[in-house]
């Protein structure tokens, strides 16, 4: 360990305003840490919900499990309830903690470079600053994944990605196309079958689906959950039993019998609500349900088999001027077509230049693929903690509860530099290499592993996810290890 001089005015940036980055700020406030700034790249709070405002749009996690368990809400509408509700809680728990003030809107942090015990910052406004701490909470899905279709530059109607929709576009009477069959695709399709001239989907694979009874609180309920202060505490628990019992303990082959009786639903679910034999084949799935992120819709089934509805298997050759060729030769007339095709996932903290200890950059530590100590912390880069970073929970918990579990566990490390037991922390390469070891092997008992393409697996085919259940992850970020980190000690500490 290094001798170092304390740091008694400890400062903050976090970067990105949306789940994450909101609860990062509140939780420094709470801490009694007032010097940070918050830098959001939009114009206002929410992130992935900011951004993504396409028709269907709803969380898959239930709303009373999908919000701060500090700050409940009893006024959900549904059981999922959709983003437009989510995007106003965010920006009503952002005000209610009055982060205004400490945000700088329509900022991206450019560059960022360690040095001399602080990492000094670089934003697209051409100003800078200097902070002790980096919390990186800029989440992994704001990079848009445009597909290499040939001729995408000549079709002639409108084109947009599903997270840039343009809803100055009128869709009454038009004919809509929506490439891709993941998540964002299938509730775009049950939001707008029956609105259109016509809708076609262009699925590249078919997906297992969950149904859903989405349904609606009452008035009723909202006022006992007004009335009753252990009723939302006590339902957010209950909740958080069922998921991480279930479906969470299922993916990582904790819960055998679990995944049994999902398998059985999904089945039960497509054999129950699509009667056409040819269309049902066209919707059933090869591979082991889950294998994929598990899509959950009460509406689509019907949407796809509305009589204005098409579904298209035929792998896209082309797009031309007025429409889609597929490579049976057909011309698919279209007037706006619809790109739902997903994220750049790998990005994380990139495009952001980041420099660490001694010249490194994140894109050379990243060089084979991005990693992360226990989805937190990449050696070399002292004092920076990545919440919901790579290989972390990403699809089998509430991402909520996984940024307060790791929001929680960089401020214990924190305390360190407070009680002036060190100046700067980070993961050792020893330790990161060797959890990731652990996590590599794991993986070979999850789901994903079990035969099919996923955006969850790396250029080598493992999951870059966490391959345990929630508890196993409780545990790891209830205490840090101090022994897999190396310490920068403060002046007459040994």
């Amino acid at each position: 360990m290094v001798q170092a001089s304390s740091k008694k005015d400890l400062r903050f940036v976090i970067i990105g305003g949306g789940m994450a980055g909101i609860l990062s700020a509140i939780k420094l406030q709470q801490a009694g840490l007032n010097n940070f700034t918050l830098y959001e790249k939009g114009e206002k709070f929410g992130g992935t919900w900011r951004e993504n405002t396409y028709p269907g749009i709803a969380c898959d996690v239930p709303s009373h499990l999908y919000s701060y368990s500090f700050a409940p809400n009893p006024n959900w509408s549904h059981v999922c309830s959709p983003g437009q509700e989510i995007l106003e809680y965010f920006e009503t728990v952002a005000n209610q903690y009055g982060l205004l003030e400490s945000t700088k809107f329509r900022t991206e942090i450019t560059k960022m470079e360690f040095s001399e015990g602080q990492w000094h910052l670089e934003t697209d406004r051409g100003e800078s600053d200097v902070a002790h701490f980096v919390i990186a909470a800029s989440g992994v899905l704001h990079h848009p994944s445009y597909p290499d279709i040939a001729g995408l530059d000549e079709f002639e109607g409108t084109m947009f990605h599903s997270a840039r929709w343009d809803h100055s576009i009128e869709l009454e009477g038009k004919r809509v196309g929506v490439i891709g069959s993941g998540s964002t695709a299938i509730q775009i399709v049950g939001a707008l079958a029956g609105k259109t001239r016509k809708l076609t989907q262009f699925q590249r694979t078919p997906q297992w689906i969950m149904p859903q009874d989405n349904f609606a609180f009452s008035d009723d309920d909202k006022q006992n959950f007004r009335d009753d202060p252990e009723a939302l505490p006590a339902l957010r628990k209950k909740l958080a039993a069922v998921t991480e019992g279930g479906f969470s303990a299922a993916v990582v082959g904790e819960n055998p019998e679990a995944l049994i009786q999902i398998g059985k639903l999904c089945r039960e679910n497509l054999e129950s609500s699509v009667l056409d034999r040819k269309l049902r084949g066209k919707l059933q799935p090869s591979y082991q349900v889950a294998c994929k992120r598990l899509i959950i819709s009460p509406n689509y089934y019907p949407a796809i088999q509305h009589p204005d509805a098409e579904l298209v298997t035929e792998s896209i050759k082309s797009l031309e001027t007025t429409g889609v060729r597929t490579l049976d030769g057909k011309l698919h007339e279209i007037d706006v077509l619809v790109l739902a095709t997903g994220f750049q996932v790998d990005k994380f903290l990139r495009p952001t230049e980041v420099v660490g200890r001694d010249g490194i950059t994140l894109e050379e530590a990243w060089k084979a693929r991005p990693s992360a100590y226990l989805s937190v912390m990449v050696p070399e880069f002292p004092n920076l903690v990545l919440l919901n970073g790579p290989n972390g929970p990403v699809g089998n918990f509430s991402l909520i509860d996984v940024a307060e579990l790791q929001v929680d566990y960089f401020m214990q490390l924190v305390d360190l530099v407070r009680n002036n037991s060190c100046t700067e922390f980070s993961a050792t390469a020893e330790s990161a290499t060797r959890v990731e070891a652990e996590r590599v092997e794991a993986t070979k008992n999850t789901v994903w592993v079990s035969g099919c393409n996923s955006w969850y697996l790396d250029d080598r085919g493992i999951p870059a996810a966490w391959p345990w259940g929630m508890q196993r992850f409780r545990d790891v970020m209830s205490k840090p290890a101090l022994d897999d980190f190396e310490l920068v000690l403060a002046a007459g500490n040994s």
